[in-house]
């Protein structure tokens, strides 16, 4: 079964390219997964460092749409990139607040 970190980590490797064309992508399960994907500290700081660029780059491109020196297509592109970002940070939070939950429910 695949957690929805890994999910997420996924998502993010493939937005960088980690994997080309026809190359698969890495194991995300399994006994050495994590030490592939760091620590859960790395994990969280790299979706909110790519969220974050995504943001900025979305920035960027409107303003360079309203200075007349961009396409409106570029703008919906990062737009899009940013909202997805977005949207993965949201899940992966949601994921940790669930699992917080979970542990404090646990009779000790």
């Amino acid at each position: 079964m695949i957690t929805p970190l890994a999910a997420a980590k996924a998502y993010a490797s493939a937005q960088k390219g980690v994997a080309g064309i026809g190359e698969p992508l890495p194991s995300l399960s399994g006994p050495g997964a994590a030490a592939q994907l760091g620590g859960f500290g790395d994990i969280l700081k790299s979706a909110m460092t790519d969220a974050m660029a995504a943001s900025k780059t979305a920035e960027k491109q409107m303003a360079a749409q309203v200075a007349g020196k961009t396409e409106l297509i570029d703008v919906v592109t990062a737009i899009s990139a940013a909202e997805a970002s977005l949207e993965t940070v949201i899940a992966v939070r949601d994921q940790v607040i669930s699992a917080y939950q979970e542990i404090m429910r646990m009779p000790i």
